[in-house]
Parts: structure tokens; sequence; C-alpha cells
């Protein structure tokens, strides 16, 4: 798709990306980060959380994946931000489902800013999550 047949507003990529315990389990050994919260619900407890939470850089970068394949090429990202707002709490059971809605947020000769909307039960869990792309 090229810059000029984007406009603000549309809506470029939207997917549900479903957790498990088993996925934040892959996700640690991938990246190092033990961190009890992630996997013991004692833990997690005792230090005042609702519950076992997914890894924050876990969930920036499953969202930021969802444009992957409208981009075509992840090497036209050329920036990505994102504010964590709210924990995603991953039950024991059910898992969480994070939901990703992507769409244009500006336009400038070449680059578009994409902005995700990120959630888990209806709870924003990224804020202002930003990411600048190169267009044709």
């Amino acid at each position: 798709m090229t810059a000029a047949e984007l406009s603000v507003g549309d809506v470029v990529a939207e997917r549900t990306v479903h957790l498990t315990r088993e996925s934040l389990v892959r996700y640690a050994g991938a990246s190092g980060d033990f961190n009890p919260i992630h996997y013991r619900d004692d833990v997690a407890a005792r230090v005042g959380l609702p519950g076992v939470l997914a890894h924050g850089m876990l969930t920036m970068g499953l969202s930021v994946e969802t444009i992957v394949p409208w981009l075509g090429d992840a090497g036209r990202i050329l920036e990505y931000g994102v504010r964590f707002t709210r924990p995603v709490v991953v039950d024991p059971e059910n898992g969480a489902d994070v939901a990703v809605t992507a769409k244009v947020g500006a336009l400038d000769e070449g680059v578009a800013r994409i902005d995700l909307t990120v959630t888990c039960v209806d709870t924003t869990v990224l804020g202002k999550a930003q990411v600048r792309v190169r267009v044709p």
C-alpha cells in the first residue's frame, strides 16, 4: 500500500492473541526474564498483584507484530514506543486475550504514524502505542 492510498483513520490491521501460562514460560526462556510474577500465583499475590502477569515486552512485541503482514517488511518500522498502562493478567485456566487494532494516525511525506489500540478484557493495556513506518 502506498502513502497515496492511505487516509488518517484507516484500520490497517487487527488481531487477537491468546496468551496462556505456557506462552509466558516460553517467553521467559527466550527473553531470560524469569521474574516469578510471570509464572507463580503465590509470588504475584504476595507483592500485591491481581495475578500472574504477562511480560510487558511480550505485550509490546506482539502488539507491533500485528502490522508486519500489512507492511510486508519489518524493516520499514522506523520507531516504536508505548506506555504501559495496565497489566495483562493471565488466568491459569483461561489465559488472556490481547486485542490489537492498528489505525493510521498521521501521514507525512512517506511516513505513516500507526496508532495501536491494545486491550485485554476491554481495558487498555498499552497507552500511546505508536509506530512510525516508511510507506512508499
